[in-house]
């Protein structure tokens, strides 16, 4: 025991606390970096497959839009043979653009979250979990309204078959992005850039809600029991 709690020990437990603190300084950039390069790569990797989904979920479906194309799908299968066939590959990843700035959804709630818990600690020693429940309402509330307009764009280049700008026939690039945008405001006014919002944050509302809760529940738990174990050590 001794030997344990010598000043050699000692000096090497701060001068590895120190060096681990360094590390994680220097290499904290790259660390964000390689989160945000995950979701990217996760966005290229699925959005083919949230195309197809998209276009299945709306076949047979009736659209007041002209511009709209009807579609035919057997399947999973028959709908990437015919996306490729009729569209060309690269229309797998219609949507994409806006599906990467939609990564910053999750950053917009956690924000909000972490900034209206700042708030209330200010006011309050400890927050109940109907506070929690609520903090975590509003601030996904918040990030979904704010990046709604973009999920709108996002399923009309999913769903495809239609006309664009005709200056810019990349689907999904920032020209179409805001051109549809354009449209959209136009044709519907502001309100219809929000049309579904409704159903959309009873979705992922109440899910975003109870997920904080949880997370804080359990994180108290986790200090609660590291702080027992502590106690029993010494």
């Amino acid at each position: 025991m001794a030997s344990v709690l010598s000043y050699e020990s000692l000096v090497h437990a701060v001068a590895g606390a120190v060096g681990s603190v360094t590390a994680m300084t220097v290499f904290f950039p790259l660390d964000t970096a390689r989160l945000r390069l995950q979701g990217v790569v996760n966005v290229l990797l699925t959005t083919p497959l949230w195309v197809v989904n998209t276009r299945l979920k709306l076949q047979g479906a009736k659209f007041r839009n002209e511009d709209i194309v009807p579609t035919n799908y057997k399947g999973i299968i028959d709908a990437f043979h015919q996306i490729i066939r009729d569209e060309g590959i690269l229309a797998l990843w219609n949507g994409t653009f806006p599906s990467l700035l939609l990564v910053f959804n999750p950053a917009i709630q956690f924000m909000f979250y972490e900034g209206l818990k700042r708030q209330l600690l200010k006011k309050r020693m400890k927050l109940s979990s109907v506070d929690v429940f609520i903090i975590g309402a509003v601030a996904k509330a918040i990030a979904t309204t704010v990046t709604y307009p973009m999920q709108t764009v996002q399923s009309i280049l999913r769903f495809g078959r239609h006309r664009l700008n005709p200056e810019n026939r990349t689907l999904g690039s920032l020209r179409n992005v805001l051109y549809l945008l354009h449209q959209r405001v136009r044709r519907f006014g502001i309100i219809g850039l929000y049309k579904g919002l409704e159903a959309k944050l009873l979705q992922t509302v109440l899910t975003a809600a109870l997920m904080f809760l949880v997370y804080e529940k359990l994180t108290a738990a986790t200090f609660t029991v590291m702080g027992l174990k502590r106690a029993r050590k010494h």
